[in-house]
């Protein structure tokens, strides 16, 4: 049986997804959590669906798309407990001022 990876929503991070996203892209929220969850992806630091990678300029964040070509995004931390902690969903308009709303909301990133 494969292992999985712990996921932590301290912020309620799929509630907003939830609101706030479009109908159509909950089943790839789904589908990205779900990899991120898969302990074999972070093995092999391979992550075809969500893309998970580090942002740039800030210290210990990473980047997963929801959705590429709309650019949904999440950001998440990786937890001194070796889980994942979900901070919070990015419409297309935000994700390019990404290090003022990181500075911005310190406490969704500690």
């Amino acid at each position: 049986m494969a292992e999985i990876k712990g996921l932590v929503d301290d912020n309620g991070t799929i509630f907003h997804c939830n609101k706030m996203l479009p109908s159509e892209y909950l089943s790839q929220l789904f589908d990205v959590l779900t990899e991120l969850e898969d302990n074999e992806c972070h093995r092999t630091k391979q992550f075809p669906k969500s893309r998970l990678h580090k942002v740039t300029g800030a210290k210990g964040v990473y980047r997963v798309d929801i959705d590429k070509i709309s650019g949904w995004r999440m950001h998440v931390l990786y937890g001194d407990d070796k889980r994942i902690h979900l901070c919070e969903v990015l419409p297309p308009k935000e994700h390019d001022r990404v290090l003022k709303n990181i500075n911005s909301k310190k406490k969704k990133y500690k």
